[in-house]
């Protein structure tokens, strides 16, 4: 189902000293049951992959002479509303644990609270945004006390995992690269005491920082091991200038090694690899080797990235909006249909790799407009943002009736959250897009009983940047036209958790595609007689979702660029449609 917006080896070294404790560590070295150990690591969020796909993925890691694998943990996936505790499916984090530790790997916790990690806000649930007086990554109290709660939940889940248990877990992770964004040091310590109290005193603590002054010294909390990332010669160097405090001093762990980048919706960047490129490679060849000459640890990020299912995409933000593709490739070692790569082979040797299948192209009929099966909205005089609608993800829509004539430029709040759609009388008559550091203006001519409509979509919570703070999306403040606010509105929640069915759509004409203007669903089916992995292209289609047996893959966008979706072939149904 697509909604088309119609717009349509592990190394050993010796030690003079050795810790008690199942892991620990001395100034120079790790220590596992009091053996020597490097961290030879690398990222791997499961909440990203399939959980059918997990012991693939891990068995791969592992293959290629990983012993460590490092997983970032996102909040808002756990309890996506006040209250709930959702962890099962991709988010049985102590499943994904299992198996990594059943394939011969160590676990590296990343909880947060704030991950970034190109996530939704950072990890954060969109509901935060609507408890009184929260501000988050600071000494708040509302803040503290959501993230202790959060904390109790994943320590229930995984306190039996923890290496002083008898499981993988070797190390918990306080925050997130904070002395990128402060220096509140109340606050680290308020999270690491809270970690230390919800999963134990004995458990390894770290921090991980870039490596200038600001950002080591931002992050450091005492007594907690503190680490480094980025290139790892600048890296170790500026930790050990930098870092004098010794309880946070110990071995050197580059805690996030960049193969490549990231990649963002814009019609002028292109996808980030170093497969095929010998240059960009023999350096990854020699930072690693480095690294371990130097009886250090490492954190390859990404090892596999895989997709932002659905929403999940977070976005940075420099003059504007930069949101993530749905891919989240990373141009990873392992991609992100699982399939090995250049950079892999350059690292370890490999599995084979796996064998995608082909499918037909998929014919498309029309099901229904987004605009024909609308729920029951909500009736307020001014308008909300979408987290006071208890939605998190998806659009919403804000329709008015006009009461009068106005004419002008029509302003949604106080900015754009994200992308608007304009429409009078279901006909659109312009976008307004934060992507651009000047958005788009739109005039309108509104007549007494005309209909005004604007459908925005979230785009992607910030989880880099200075407007990481205020990540309410919808319309913050008041929908004006020419100035002139506009009072009483039809507000409709549309977090597309499922697309339309032909059964719930309200019109089921067939329509010409150069006849829709408003937002529509189509529908297509194909067989398989084999089960494979595949991507899908959609040639010719502008910008929207795709479904696949009800599972959301995320955003397609002609702009890229990103022009495939990744479908796992455990998506996919054997013998039949």
């Amino acid at each position: 189902m697509l909604l088309q917006e119609a717009l349509l080896v592990i190394t050993l070294c010796l030690s003079t000293a050795l810790a008690t404790g199942p892991f620990s560590y001395t100034n120079t070295t790790f220590l596992h049951n009091n053996n020597p150990i490097q961290l030879l690591g690398g990222q791997m969020d499961p909440q990203r992959i399939p959980y059918q796909l997990w012991s693939d993925r891990l068995s791969k890691a592992r293959a290629m002479g990983l012993n460590t694998i490092f997983s970032y943990i996102y909040w808002d996936q756990l309890s996506p509303t006040p209250g709930t505790w959702s962890n099962t499916g991709n988010n049985d984090i102590a499943r994904f644990f299992k198996i990594a530790q059943d394939h011969g790997l160590n676990l590296v916790l990343r909880p947060g609270p704030y991950i970034c990690g190109e996530h939704e806000w950072g990890g954060f649930p969109a509901w935060l945004a609507e408890i009184p007086d929260l501000i988050v990554r600071t000494n708040n109290g509302p803040f503290l006390n959501a993230t202790r709660s959060y904390f109790q939940n994943l320590a229930t889940d995984l306190r039996p995992l923890l290496v002083t248990n008898g499981g993988p877990i070797l190390m918990i992770q306080v925050e997130n690269e904070y002395g990128s964004y402060g220096s509140n040091h109340a606050y680290t310590s308020s999270l690491r005491d809270m970690l230390s109290s919800t999963f134990g005193e004995d458990i390894t603590l770290y921090t991980n920082d870039g490596g200038t002054s600001s950002m080591l010294k931002g992050g450091q909390v005492f007594g907690v091991l503190a680490e480094s990332d980025g290139d790892p010669k600048t890296a170790f160097a500026a930790r050990n200038k930098y870092i004098t405090d010794k309880s946070s001093l110990g071995p050197q762990l580059d805690g996030e090694y960049y193969v490549t980048w990231l990649d963002q919706w814009a019609s002028n960047k292109s996808h980030q690899s170093d497969d095929g490129d010998r240059k960009s490679i023999d350096k990854v060849k020699s930072d690693l080797s480095w690294i371990l000459d130097q009886n250090a640890s490492f954190n390859i990020y990404m090892v596999h990235g895989g997709t932002n299912w659905g929403f999940q995409n977070g976005a940075d933000w420099g003059d504007s909006l930069e949101p993530i593709t749905t891919s989240y490739d990373y141009g990873a070692p392992i991609d992100e249909g699982g399939r090995v790569n250049g950079v892999y082979h350059a690292i370890r040797e490999i599995l084979c790799e796996e064998p995608v299948v082909e499918i037909p192209e998929i014919g498309m009929r029309f099901v229904g407009g987004l605009f024909d099966a609308l729920p029951e909205p909500v009736v307020k005089e001014r308008p909300v943002n979408m987290e006071a609608l208890g939605q998190s993800v998806g659009f919403t829509l804000y329709r008015h009736v006009a009461k009068k004539d106005s004419q002008g430029m029509v302003k949604p709040g106080d900015v754009p959250r994200d992308r608007v759609l304009v429409y009078v009388n279901g006909r659109r008559v312009g976008v307004i897009d934060s992507l651009y550091v000047t958005p788009n203006k739109v005039n309108i001519d509104l007549k007494k009983g005309d209909t005004l409509d604007m459908l925005i979509e979230n785009m992607g919570r910030v989880n880099y940047g200075p407007r990481i703070v205020d990540q309410r999306k919808g319309v913050v403040g008041d929908i004006s036209v020419s100035g002139e606010v506009l009072f009483d509105w039809e507000i409709y929640s549309l977090p597309l958790s499922s697309p339309l069915s032909s059964s719930s759509a309200k019109t089921s004409a067939i329509r010409k595609l150069s006849n829709i203007s408003s937002p529509a669903f189509f529908s297509g089916t194909f067989n398989m007689t084999t089960i494979g992995d595949t991507f899908l292209e959609l040639p010719g289609w502008t910008k929207g979702v795709v479904w696949v047996n009800g599972v959301n893959l995320g955003r397609y966008w002609v702009i890229g660029p990103q022009q495939t979706l990744y479908l796992p072939g455990c998506y996919l149904r054997q013998g039949g449609e």
